[in-house]
């Protein structure tokens, strides 16, 4: 295995068990959220999909530049189900994984994707590649943890 390989084989992972976790949501828990500042259960999962959307135009176009004027599919797409939003953005999710595949060894180091105005960092293709899996990552674990609050079951994530 490379670290190409290996990164995919992260991003699928972490996609799995994030579906395992959002599936498991009742539908009418979906918009529970823990706080007035808080997003709602059907935002976060909204939040990942679209995420990776953009994270995919950041990376193709090696920054935040990359967004301006950008036809994002999802600003006008209303939230019905996590299974709507799933087959939504499969397409979308099937095509990051390709430009993935596609990248070259050497551009893991050695290509820089510009965030400063976005984010206040510039980094290696290959670290972002890795964040792009921790931020849902991150965001899964909130999810299990609205799940614990609400007192709704938890799926088994560690299999």
């Amino acid at each position: 295995m490379n670290a190409i390989d290996l990164i995919i084989f992260n991003l699928e992972e972490v996609r799995r068990r994030s579906i395992k976790v959002w599936k498991a949501i009742p539908d009418e828990k979906l918009h529970w959220k823990p706080d007035e500042e808080a997003l709602t259960c059907a935002e976060m999962i909204r939040h990942l999909l679209q995420a990776e959307f953009l994270y995919h135009k950041v990376l193709k176009g090696r920054g935040g530049q990359a967004l301006s004027n950008l036809y994002n599919p999802y600003d006008t797409k209303k939230f019905i189900s996590v299974d709507d939003e799933l087959e939504f953005s499969q397409p979308y999710h099937e095509k990051f994984l390709e430009y993935v595949k596609t990248i070259p060894l050497n551009d893991l180091e050695h290509i820089q994707i510009d965030l400063y105005d976005l984010g206040g960092f510039i980094r290696p293709l290959g670290d972002m590649l890795l964040r792009i899996a921790y931020h849902e990552s991150v965001h899964t674990g909130q999810l299990l943890d609205y799940m614990r609050t609400m007192g709704i079951e938890r799926p088994k994530i560690w299999d």
